[in-house]
């Protein structure tokens, strides 16, 4: 369905903007790290002591992690899917060079390092089966996804605000845990990426609540339409190779959990800081269609964290083809 006129106004008005918004939470590319600062310069001499380093340190690290690693890195490595998506989104001309062009491209630019870097980490640590994690990349992106936004622009940045959050959060996470093992290099990796992660946070949630300024009640209704389908991830759709679509989400996802990389809490958790920031209870003159779903968008963190207390999280580990039950391959 295509946007009404106000909105494609407010996406028009919002553009006018984006230079500054590029300016403010993307940084230029000379400026910006690449893969190979974090990762053994193959034109160093001593780039073999670095190849070592990686694959001791890797063995202090436990099944469940490499899996949420290895899922991480697949989902940041379908990135293809999400330019393509958002591209398409009304109020985008993807042909030429107006400013929400501008902005996925510089935004898929600096998304790109991360999966290349966690690919190389991944290869040079000797513990996955790269091929198997190869094969399942391009599944992910050969399958694509459907985050239930549509060509719509304001369900499209509710969802990026909430996800690219999460990515955050979860990287972070992440590295925090390799630190823990004495993992430094990785532990690096993770928080420069979880660094962009929340950049790119900050944006699109500044977008969301500069349409809320321009049309809060079409606004509200497009944010309360995405809780109601819930925010899924980007690899909800991940599967092995000789297995169905989607059938490796949930085991990764209970992996997570138990990891305490990315839980059911932290989904609510990310909930309640977009209502405080957009400040949704302080809108006043909505339709009364956008007042329902305000008060529903209010009321959902609790409702959501009754039902989070009595799920369990299944201690069984899955076996993955992705990485060796035991020791280096």
């Amino acid at each position: 369905m295509a946007l009404t006129n106000i909105r494609l106004e407010v996406m028009q008005t919002v553009e006018k903007s984006i230079d500054g918004f590029i300016d403010k939470y993307l940084i230029p590319i000379e400026e910006i790290w690449q893969p190979t600062d974090l990762l053994p310069n193959l034109q160093n001499d001593n780039f073999m002591e670095e190849i070592k380093q990686i694959r001791e340190e890797s063995k202090e690290l436990g099944y469940d992690f490499w899996v949420v690693l290895v899922a991480d890195m697949v989902t940041e490595e379908a990135l293809p899917t999400y330019e393509s998506w958002l591209m398409d989104m009304e109020g985008v001309n993807q042909h030429g060079q107006d400013g929400w062009s501008r902005w996925l491209r510089h935004w898929t630019g600096e998304e790109n390092r991360h999966g290349d870097t966690l690919n190389k980490y991944l290869y040079l640590s000797g513990r996955v089966n790269m091929r198997e994690i190869e094969k399942t990349t391009q599944y992910l992106i050969s399958d694509g996804f459907d985050i239930g936004t549509g060509r719509d622009p304001y369900k499209n940045f509710v969802y990026t605000s909430f996800q690219e959050l999460a990515t955050n959060i979860s990287h972070k996470r992440v590295g925090q845990l390799a630190k823990q093992k004495g993992n430094k290099m990785l532990a690096k990796m993770c928080s420069v990426i979880a660094g962009d992660e929340m950049r790119h946070h900050l944006a699109y949630r500044e977008f969301v609540k500069t349409i809320f300024e321009y049309d809060p009640s079409e606004m509200m209704l497009a944010f309360q339409d995405m809780m109601k389908k819930k925010i899924v991830m980007p690899a909800q759709f991940i599967r092995e190779s000789g297995q169905e679509i989607a059938s490796a989400f949930e085991n990764f996802s209970n992996a997570a959990q138990r990891l305490g990389v990315y839980t059911t809490y932290d989904y609510i958790d990310i909930l309640r800081k977009l209502n405080d920031y957009w400040e949704i209870d302080k809108f006043t003159s909505l339709t009364d269609d956008a007042e329902k779903a305000r008060d529903y968008l209010l009321a959902l963190p609790d409702r959501m964290t009754r039902i989070a207390s009595r799920i369990a999280i299944p201690k069984d580990q899955h076996q993955f083809k992705w990485v060796e039950p035991n020791g280096l391959l």
